[in-house]
């Protein structure tokens, strides 16, 4: 008997392979557009000094504004692709599509590296690396608070997914006891996101004891006993950007007969307030996959 004459049949359409592709902390930060130039300046002024009584002249005693401006340096981002029209034609899938993604994706991952480096060179720690724990959190949170930082919805935490692993055994985490709304049974943000943001990787936050918790996997130290976890307030961490904001353009060179994608972003991060970040170092290793 003749053997079977199997026909192979390719998906065109792409399945996006596991990885972050959306900007995570941006929207945590302090942003300023620059329309021109290569530096930004902002502007930090603090309410520091004491009520006072007036002089025996008969004077109120006067006092000044106490500002600081920090300048953050613009550097320029690129991440450029080419394929030729034969690798093009011969390729599963809409390469030219592909292209364009892979290099917004690329670009919106730096966005987030600058941020967590600009965290990172804050001083403040909760102390030796250990398991996440309420105690740990409550550590964070009084530090800040004790340094005047508003719990007005402003304040974030950027932690591992090992570090949300120990925080769903805290009781206090989901129970009714203590939360009306129980993160734990939560896509973080889900009810505010069109479908379309559902399905990005990685969108939103959850949201408990005032603080906006982002999960990240480029968090330094992923997987070990050395994470690098943070909890800080917007007003601590500013981010800049040239105006026009992320420029992904694609092309194709007729002489030579290949397509290109182009994705391109003049930016920087800052430490704006050292007393507004704190530093939790996570031991994340018990929770890594064998």
């Amino acid at each position: 008997m003749p053997g079977a004459a199997p026909v192979i049949q390719y998906r065109n359409e792409m399945v996006l392979g596991f990885g972050q592709r959306q900007s995570l902390l941006k929207d945590s930060t302090i942003k300023e557009s620059v329309i021109k130039g290569n530096q930004a300046v902002f502007l930090i002024v603090d309410s520091s000094g004491t009520a006072v009584t007036r002089g025996t002249n008969g004077l109120i005693p006067a006092g000044d504004n106490n500002n600081t401006q920090v300048t953050v340096t613009l550097v320029e981002k690129h991440d450029l692709r080419r394929m030729t029209g034969f690798n093009i034609f011969q390729s599963q899938g809409n390469q030219t599509e592909i292209m364009q993604i892979n290099t917004m994706s690329v670009i919106n991952r730096d966005c987030d590296q600058v941020i967590l480096t600009q965290l990172e060179a804050g001083t403040i720690t909760t102390g030796a690396a250990a398991p996440a724990s309420l105690n740990m959190i409550n550590k964070a949170m009084v530090y800040l608070m004790n340094n005047g930082v508003p719990w007005d919805g402003n304040v974030f935490a950027v932690i591992s997914p090992a570090f949300l692993g120990y925080m769903m055994s805290i009781v206090q985490w989901s129970s009714a006891d203590f939360v009306a709304i129980k993160p734990a049974n939560n896509f973080p943000g889900w009810d505010a996101m069109s479908p379309k943001a559902r399905e990005a990787s990685g969108s939103g936050w959850w949201e408990w004891m005032g603080v906006k918790w982002i999960v990240s996997n480029q968090i330094s130290g992923l997987g070990t006993a050395t994470e690098l976890c943070f909890m800080y307030h917007r007003n601590a961490i500013g981010h800049s950007a040239n105006v026009a904001g992320m420029d992904a353009p694609i092309g194709y060179n007729d002489e030579q007969n290949y397509s290109w994608s182009r994705c391109s972003l003049f930016h920087q991060a800052v430490l704006l307030q050292n007393t507004g970040v704190v530093q939790m170092t996570h031991d994340g290793s018990a929770l890594v996959a064998s």
